[in-house]
């Protein structure tokens, strides 16, 4: 099957598993959650997701093996003028920008993009005013699943996969939230192209065994650097 005929089939079934995984496990953090302690949910889930993260890695690799595999899709070198890529690079370079876009239209311009938003500032006073802040979060989790599924069917178009070949793209994203700032999106889009040039100039100027040195080391810079991100507005007195 074609990696663009199997890339909705797999955002459905990412989808399928964020919600479930709101049900079973996040829902409940939630109902345990003291009224004290909402403020430390974000980081508890964080935490709570990303060792669920490492179980299903070990989990996929004893019923699949751990080794590295690949498939031949689009490879053909397109040219465009004095541009040149390959069709599995266009082809990965337009859906995922056609999801961002969308994203960042339906956050932006929806009622329930609104509503989402709301949740991810003020989540208490977003259920004051009315908002359904159940149906949002389930939501929310289905589209970052069904985005993170796609992700995976793109990737694999591009390099070589394993159980374990998301855990750099991990904390790639922690860097784009890190400069970007939660829930914002087009700030987060513009540290993600920031952190692509870096790495990619950076291995083009030195080697690729600089790349995890080049990904770690702004991950520290991120951290030390803009603690409250790239776009945080400045707070008057």
């Amino acid at each position: 099957m074609s990696p663009l005929l199997a890339a909705p089939v797999v955002a459905l079934a990412g989808a399928g598993l964020g919600v479930a995984l709101y049900r079973g496990v996040f829902a409940r953090l939630i109902a345990r959650s003291a009224p004290a302690q909402a403020a430390r949910l974000e980081g508890n889930s964080l935490l709570l997701f990303f060792g669920l993260s490492i179980i299903v890695q070990n989990v996929v690799a004893l019923a699949f093996t751990p080794n590295n595999r690949a498939y031949a899709w689009a490879g053909d070198v397109l040219r465009l003028g004095s541009v040149a890529m390959t069709g599995n690079r266009l082809a990965a370079l337009l859906v995922a920008g056609g999801v961002c876009l969308g994203v960042a239209v339906f956050l932006g311009r929806s009622v329930f993009g609104l509503a989402m938003r709301a949740v991810i500032e003020r989540r208490e006073a977003a259920q004051v005013v009315g908002v359904d802040v159940d149906r949002v979060q389930w939501v929310a989790f289905a589209l970052g699943f069904g985005s993170a599924a796609l992700a995976g069917v793109l990737v694999s178009t591009l390099e070589q996969f394993s159980p374990f070949s998301g855990f750099p793209f991990t904390i790639a994203g922690f860097i784009v939230i890190i400069l970007g700032g939660l829930g914002n999106v087009t700030a987060g889009l513009v540290a993600a192209l920031l952190l692509g040039a870096v790495e990619t100039y950076g291995v083009a100027l030195t080697s690729a065994n600089w790349r995890s040195v080049l990904l770690y080391g702004s991950f520290v810079a991120a951290l030390l650097l803009f603690p409250n991100g790239l776009f945080a507005r400045r707070l008057r007195a």
